[in-house]
């Protein structure tokens, strides 16, 4: 990881969390907000550290609260929640595989907007809820399992482009001679 990658992911999920916000003609067609964020710490989870991870996590759910019109903090938790557990079993996800990107993507595109809704539920505003909810959460599960996979394939080709290779050196020399067998020496 280098830092272009590194500023490339925060940069990215700042502009999916203003995409989300601004671009309400796809948002009112579709029902749904455009939310990245879930794909995004996900990935950050899969492939960087803690820090990284958690740090992703505050500050996309402290961008999305700052430009909705739920509480600041609202959307940190479930986001913060989300990064901690995949990056305390990262260990277990097969997470070179598109599947289970898929299937992480998928969890946590309806996970973090039910638990978002548990955490408004305890607070004293009123979430708008309905028969339309669950459907909502399914369109944002799928929204986010596609794009879980893209984003691993996006931010490894950045990878591969900006980031050196390591030059692996071997001690063996292609013009040295090795002789085998017994030697004897002629006085």
């Amino acid at each position: 990881m280098n830092r272009f990658t590194l500023i490339f992911l925060f940069l990215v999920t700042w502009l999916s969390v203003f995409a989300q916000t601004q671009f309400s003609t796809l948002r009112q067609l579709l029902s749904v907000p455009l939310a990245l964020s879930p794909a995004l710490v996900c990935y950050a989870a899969l492939t960087h550290g803690f820090g990284v991870t958690i740090s992703l996590a505050v500050l996309s759910g402290l961008w999305i609260d700052s430009l909705s019109a739920s509480p600041l903090g609202v959307s940190t938790m479930p986001l913060f929640l989300l990064g901690f557990t995949l990056q305390l079993q990262r260990h277990l996800i097969l997470r070179d595989q598109g599947f289970a990107q898929f299937w992480i993507g998928l969890g946590a595109g309806a996970g973090v907007p039910l638990l978002t809704l548990g955490v408004l539920s305890l607070t004293r505003s009123q979430p708008v809820t309905g028969g339309f909810t669950f459907i909502q959460l399914l369109l944002m599960g799928l929204l986010n399992g596609v794009a879980c996979p893209a984003l691993f394939w996006m931010f490894d080709f950045l990878h591969r482009i900006f980031d050196y290779r390591p030059l692996t050196t071997s001690s063996f020399r292609t013009d040295r001679e090795t002789v085998r067998g017994r030697q004897f020496r002629h006085r």
